[in-house]
This record gives structure tokens, sequence and C-alpha cells, in this order.
């Protein structure tokens, strides 16, 4: 996959933005970055589509961006020469995508049935875009057309909400999924860039599903394990359940019966995606403890210990099941 749609799915996001004033493109562009989410595809619907992308690129090179609602080979050659990093159209358009194969540009044409995912195989294409997404379906008409085709990854946009994304996420052939609720005409005409950093902010608690898991406390001993573990069962009536590294009481304190990460143990964070939850916080300054890593049996990691401690505690990614 291309590295651009590689960074796209780290992101898991698509703002789909329209821009009627294109003095308003770099403080849009700054209140995403600082939502969390430093991608946006800025169709070409609007006559200032292509001046936005040129002042976005060339002021906020951080965000990743694209050019939307292309649909000549014209808009190709205008987007890129603006700053453009990745090309979307509505529909498959064969000399659309050749020209951009052409111009070594990603494209995620939009596909809505099996012959169009034909078609961009037939270019070599590995993404393309699933539009409309609830109009046509939804999530489980992605599944059923996706089946046969094994190689391609899907870009759902058109109905996509905070509501509905992780149902499109949460299947593997979804790389990310395109959306505006964060960026509505209301608050970008009203100009209240806070209010979108905040929407940015809610969209990536969405996406990355963070929540406490358990807490892990270290002891010298399975002896000591097993009395701590009881003391919990004791004062709160939590299972005790004895493992071969440690000792649960209920789900949510796990006992180690000899000292691991951490001065004091660890603390486990459950994530709906360990990548996506890696790219995000390696944006944000956090390193990784690779040696700990594990992986699921498709080889993805499903587990992984952050490099920083907090407060003399580990911290612990983990895969949600």
């Amino acid at each position: 996959m291309h590295e651009v749609l590689e960074r796209i799915s780290e992101i898991g996001i698509v703002p789909v933005i329209a821009i009627q004033d294109e003095g308003k493109a770099v403080p849009l562009a700054k209140a995403l970055s600082a939502g969390g989410i430093p991608c946006a595809e800025v169709t070409f619907r609007t006559a200032q589509g292509e001046e936005s992308i040129r002042r976005i690129a060339k002021d906020v090179p951080e965000v990743l961006l694209g050019a939307g609602t292309v649909t000549t080979a014209a808009q190709v050659d205008r987007a890129i020469d603006a700053g453009a990093k990745f090309i979307v159209s509505p529909g498959f358009n064969p000399k659309i995508v050749a020209y951009c194969l052409q111009k070594n540009i990603p494209i995620t044409p939009g596909c809505a049935n099996p012959s169009d995912i034909e078609a961009a195989m037939e270019f070599g294409l590995e993404v393309v875009k699933f539009f409309p997404a609830e109009q046509a379906g939804g999530i489980d008409y992605i599944k059923a057309i996706a089946a046969p085709y094994t190689g391609m990854r899907f870009i759902p946009t058109g109905g996509v909400n905070a509501g509905n994304i992780n149902k499109y996420l949460a299947f593997e052939k979804i790389i990310a999924c395109g959306g505006s609720w964060m960026v509505s005409a209301d608050l970008l005409n009203a100009g209240d860039f806070d209010g979108i950093t905040r929407l940015c902010k809610e969209a990536v608690r969405t996406v990355q599903g963070f929540e406490l898991a358990y807490v892990g406390i270290n002891s010298a001993s399975e002896q000591e394990a097993l009395g701590m573990a009881e003391l919990f069962a004791a004062a709160f009536g939590f299972e005790v359940k004895n493992g071969n590294s440690s000792v649960f009481a209920g789900s949510g304190v796990e006992v180690m019966k000899e000292p691991y990460l951490g001065k004091h143990g660890h603390i486990g964070i459950r994530v709906n995606s360990v990548p996506r939850a890696m790219a995000y916080l390696k944006a944000k300054g956090f390193g990784f403890n690779d040696s700990t890593a594990k992986t699921d049996a498709k080889g993805k990691i499903s587990a992984v210990y952050l490099e920083k401690e907090f407060g003399g505690f580990a911290v612990h990614i983990v895969q949600k099941k």
C-alpha cells in the first residue's frame, strides 16, 4: 500500500471539507492538527478549493492533504500543483485513475459495486473510496461485496458519523473513514475553530476507544500475590483467578507473582486498534518498548508497552476483543 495510504490508515479519519472562504483554510488546518486529526480532503466542489489546498500546504505542512471531488485531468494537475498528496474522486473514471497513476499520486476512486472494484483492480489499486457508504448499504453491504476481493481495502465516505464510525473501522478491510461531522459548515462558516478542535478530539477518542482495562501490581512471590488478590476478594467480593504468571482479583486487578515492568506494576489500556493507537501516541512524542510487542494470528500487533512509566507504572496498550 502506498505510504500516503498507510498514513491515512494510521489516522483512521479523513475530514472531508468544502471550503467557501480560503481565508479560513489555514486556521481550519491548524484546528484539525490541534484536535489530533492531521489530515484533510479539501473538495473541488467550491471555487476556493484549490487556493485553500495551496495555503494549507504552505503554512500547515504537517497536515496530510488531499483533493476531493476531482473529476478532470486538469483538476488533478491543479491539485498536485497546489500541494495535494492524494486524490479522491466521487466515481470510478478510468481516465482519471490512469492519469493519477501516470503522475505517481495515489487516488481512491469512488466505488459502490463489484464492477467498480474489479475495474479498480485492473489498474492495480489496493484502496478505493466506498461512496456513498450509508446510502449504498453501509457496513453490511461492504462486507458482502468485499468477500471475493481479498486484497482490496476501503475508505467508506457518506453518512459516516461519530455514532457509526467504529462499526466500519472494526472491519479489517476498512483502513479509514471519510466524514465531515467534526468540520460542519456551520462551525466553519462561523470561524469556530475551537469548536472544530473540540469535535476532532472527541472523534479521536471515539476512534481510539481508550479505556482502563486493569491495574497490575508487582509482588515478590506467588504467595504474596495470592494474599493480595484474596485481600481484594475479602473487601470487594472479587473472584480470585490464579494464572501462570499472575493472580487476578476480578477483571480489573492483576497481581504479578514476581516483579515485572514498572517500579510498582503496570496499567493496561484497551484500544480499538493497537497499530492506530501506536501511531497516534508516537505523533504525541511517546515511544514504545518494541521488545514487548505481541502479535495476533494475522501478524498484527495486539499488545505493547510504552517506554515511559507513569508514576512508577508501566503502561500496557492492549487490543480490545
